[in-house]
């Protein structure tokens, strides 16, 4: 019998707190650094139809069937699934598919979901690394290993993997790499235009193209995020409803009659409105699945949202803190905010200038954000143009908060005053919406009270899209916070204010999907009726899932996986990834 070879570097003695390193993660570093530190140093995960598969394909494979003795006999046989082994000594552990061979001399087998690879070591570096490591496992605990074989699902192929030296150095290498790029801190650079992006589960989180190209600007990005995203929020506005699991769906019922259902799957968040409730059982597979609730007054004011565990990156938030005590970071980044925010006010004013002429009422109008001009109107006055130009021009140069405060109200002041001109105003009365100017706490008129209720609904957005991310929404740069006060939110929603939130109230109007019959008026404010607000909720998620083409990287996007993608660009800004924070201003 050959002796087995010793391990070709030393490993340094671990201290009791350092974490093992799961073997896979090993796997991932061979394959991709940067990917391996998303998921192993940030906690970052998502599914792709690969990894879906490959769980389906390990479902047989991960149930236990026996487990390997603590002294085997000499001629006894082992055949043991799922077998959970870690070092002390090499700091890993592993979960291993498949433990076959006959008294101490064995073979790890795992199973993987494609296809044999046409390859001259019959499968890539990353899973002979992996095989290898599990090896090494195997000896630690007694077991003679010379060897692992890789099973392909898919072409139903067998592929020895012999533990030679050049496996074995490279196995332990990675091992101690990946150790030091967990202590150190530093998230590796990104591949370069790699074909091993489009298939990652984690590109839509890693960014790898739009990274490189904010660095150095160069061939367009790739649109390497899913383009087609099924799940979308469920809304809960009835006082006396609650949402309780039914199976694979999520049931609505109002006084124990069902009046909706969702399939858990297809949800992307859940909105409750007043006093509807979730049941326990919904509860717990909303945290399971990392399904934000959100909560929400009767009238519609956002008050606060529920997640599981939340984010388990706490390099970001700490990033984030660390930034938030520099007044130079905060003012730079607020600089961008309110500039951007101007220009697209500037940009609704230029696109959807309707001049205040009277009777113009089309009923087979299309939404006004693709509609041409009707004829008569007028566009918009190039003194308004050039002041709000100018306005965004000095936000951009503002030596401190106070300044700037100052030039964002002279901006609002100026975008509000023609508010009105966007509006379409039609000959029926009852289709008519004044608005003399911008008012809140409470909204004293229909155009305010929606105004208000789209804001909260884009807070909302914002204040999930920043949690998801690992982001505190509450410590914020540019709004101070303060108890409740969802600060990193309102800061990163102002260049989307007029985009989204503005855009969805004009469109609501100029289409007479909301009518001034819609709302009611009381103690001096301004509500949406329930089918109002019904309605108006319809019009704000269109808008979110309309496809905007980004004016950085020029491809298609949501709104919606827009705010995801500026939330993580925040996140490789803090980092120092990318040296500005790119705002989303459109043309």
């Amino acid at each position: 019998m050959p002796d087995q070879r010793e391990l070709p570097l030393a490993f340094p003695e671990l201290s009791p707190e350092t974490p093992f390193i799961p073997v896979r993660m090993v796997n991932e570093f061979v394959y991709c650094p940067r990917l391996a530190y998303l998921e192993w140093v940030q906690g970052e995960f998502a599914h792709s139809a690969d990894t879906v598969d490959g769980g389906i394909k390990h479902k047989r494979v991960d149930k236990p069937s026996g487990a390997l003795p603590e002294a085997p006999e000499e001629e006894e046989r082992i055949h043991a699934r799922s077998v959970s082994l870690s070092s002390t000594r090499l700091g890993i552990t592993a979960k291993l598919d498949l433990v076959e061979g006959e008294g101490t001399r064995v073979t790890p087998v795992d199973y993987k979901r494609g296809k044999r690879p046409h390859v001259a070591a019959g499968a890539y570096d990353p899973e002979r690394v992996q095989v290898c490591a599990q090896g090494l496992l195997l000896r630690e605990h007694g077991y003679e290993c010379d060897e692992a074989v890789i099973y392909f699902v898919a072409s139903k192929e067998r592929v020895r993997v012999p533990f030679d030296d050049t496996l074995l150095e490279q196995t332990v290498s990675a091992i101690q790499a990946l150790r030091g790029l967990g202590a150190g801190g530093q998230i590796p650079p990104p591949l370069e235009d790699s074909p091993k992006c489009p298939r990652c589960s984690l590109v839509g989180i890693c960014l790898p193209d739009e990274v490189r190209f904010l660095n150095q600007p160069g061939p367009e990005p790739r649109p390497l995020f899913p383009a087609v995203q099924d799940a979308t929020p469920l809304y809960v506005q009835s006082p006396k409803g609650y949402v309780r699991k039914d199976g694979e769906r999520f049931s609505i019922e109002v006084e124990k009659q069902a009046v909706a259902s969702a399939r858990i799957g297809e949800v992307s968040q859940i909105a409750v409105f007043g006093f509807a409730s979730l049941t326990a059982g919904a509860l717990h597979e909303c945290f399971r699945r990392g399904i934000p609730v959100s909560w929400h007054s009767y009238g519609g004011w956002f008050v606060g949202h529920t997640v599981g565990t939340g984010h388990h990156n706490v390099e970001t938030r700490t990033d984030q803190y660390r930034a938030s005590f520099e007044p130079r970071i905060g003012l730079g980044l607020a600089r961008g905010w309110v500039a951007a925010k101007i220009a697209n006010c500037r940009t609704m004013l230029r696109r959807n200038w309707r001049g205040g002429v009277q009777g113009w009422d089309d009923p087979d109008d299309e939404p006004f954000e693709q509609a041409p001009a009707p004829p008569g109107e007028s566009t918009a006055p190039e003194e308004l143009m050039v002041a709000l130009k100018n306005d965004g021009g000095r936000a951009m140069r503002a030596q401190s908060f106070e300044e700037l405060l100052g030039y964002e109200g002279t901006a609002a002041g100026r975008y509000f005053q023609n508010f009105s001109s966007m509006l379409r105003q039609g000959v029926d009365a009852e289709m008519s919406f004044d608005f003399m100017g911008r008012n809140r706490r409470p909204p004293k008129d229909p155009v305010n009270a929606l105004l208000s209720f789209a804001y909260s609904m884009l807070t909302r957005e914002w204040t999930i899209a920043l949690s998801a991310v690992g982001l505190d929404p509450y410590r914020g740069f540019y709004h101070k916070p303060r108890f409740a006060r969802p600060a990193l939110a309102l800061d990163m929603m102002e260049p989307f204010r007029p985009l989204v939130a503005d855009s969805a109230v004009l469109t609501a109007i100029n289409n007479g999907e909301v009518r001034p019959t819609d709302f009611v008026r009381a103690a001096g404010g301004c509500n949406m009726s329930d089918s109002g607000r019904k309605r108006f909720i319809a019009v704000f998620e269109r808008r979110m899932e309309q496809e905007v083409t980004h004016p950085i990287f020029r491809y298609r996007i949501s709104y919606r996986r827009l705010f995801e993608v500026q939330a993580r660009l925040l996140t490789r800004h803090l980092a120092g990834e990318i040296p500005e924070y790119p705002n989303f201003v459109t043309r």
